[in-house]
């Protein structure tokens, strides 16, 4: 079965995975989650903007707290996991990192990715998270 976002409104599109923005027709600024003004300079009519798929490791850290609802903890219960923000050029967006912290550094390349949180009906419900992207060869070699 077809995945099923959590939200809908998060994603551009599933398949390939893409996140929903919003920019700006005025100033030109890039939100997420989309918003019906700019955050920058107030003006109404952000227009529809896929964000790019792929970008780096801001900052990050261990969330070792359960998240609100509509989080579902997993059957063994609830499992520290990284957390940080994504530089995707434009903008920064807060997500779950699905790596573990030893594979994660500030500058880390890291690709989007659909996390499956919980089935309904039989078909996976999910989020998004950004993983390290094995395709972009780090340029310094290991750390």
């Amino acid at each position: 079965m077809a995945p099923t976002p959590v939200d809908a409104t998060l994603f551009a599109s599933l398949d390939p995975p893409r996140l929903a923005g919003g920019r700006c027709d005025g100033c030109g600024t890039v939100a997420f989650p989309a918003t019906a003004a700019c955050p920058r300079c107030m003006q109404p009519g952000m227009v529809p903007h896929a964000l790019p798929d792929r970008g780096t490791v801001w900052t990050w850290t261990v969330q070792g707290f359960a998240p609100k609802p509509p989080y579902v903890p997993p059957a063994g219960g609830f499992r520290p996991y990284p957390v940080g923000y994504v530089d995707l050029g434009e903008v920064l967006v807060e997500a779950r990192l699905s790596a573990e912290p030893g594979a994660l550094r500030i500058g880390t390349p890291v690709r989007l990715v659909l996390e499956p949180v919980w089935e309904a009906d039989g078909a996976p419900v999910v989020t998004f998270a950004f993983a390290p992207d094995e395709t972009v060869r780090d340029e310094e070699g290991p750390a």
